[in-house]
């Protein structure tokens, strides 16, 4: 008889284990159920939970109610996501694409460029830049210029715009 050189679990727990030589090893592997004594259920969710390697799983779309609104943040420290749909930073940039390629969009687009100011914009500074601008291209400073006049127009219609565009609380 030969020396035990190959171990076979004892029973469904694979925790002790008893050693056979070969020729008993083959015999017994050819004979052993891992599942057997499982009943139906048992064995269904045994199938069910080898299926996705004893991970845990939910149901498509159940991950709470910011999957369903599209407010999910996926924490991305080395970027991989980057100019893909999980990217803030793309989704972002998207949001302010649609918002400028709007009528409303171009004509604060147009009203930045005309009092030369840059996003995020607050009333103060709106108000300061405006004040400025009415002090060197008003008419009655201009000595009544035509040219003055009409720049005066784009000036105040921007202001306007602008104005228009910021929030109540801050007006």
């Amino acid at each position: 008889m030969e020396a035990g050189a190959y171990r076979a679990p004892k029973d469904r727990t694979l925790t002790d284990y008893q050693m056979f030589c070969l020729e008993h090893i083959r015999a017994y592997n050819a004979q052993w159920n891992f599942h057997a004594g499982l009943s139906t259920a048992e064995m269904e969710q045994e199938i069910r939970s080898t299926a996705t390697w004893d991970r845990p799983t939910w149901k498509l779309g159940s991950l709470g109610a910011k999957a369903k609104t599209g407010r999910v943040h996926v924490h991305d420290p080395f970027g991989f996501a980057e100019r893909t749909d999980f990217d803030p930073r793309r989704r972002e940039n998207a949001r302010e694409k649609r918002e400028e390629a709007s009528p409303a969009g171009k004509a604060r687009s147009k009203a930045l460029k005309v009092l030369d100011l840059a996003l995020p914009l607050t009333l103060e500074a709106l108000r300061g830049r405006y004040k400025t601008l009415v002090k060197k291209y008003h008419p009655d400073a201009n000595g009544g210029s035509a040219e003055a006049e009409s720049r005066m127009k784009v000036i105040n219609e921007a202001y306007q715009t602008l104005k228009a565009g910021l929030s109540p609380q801050e007006s």
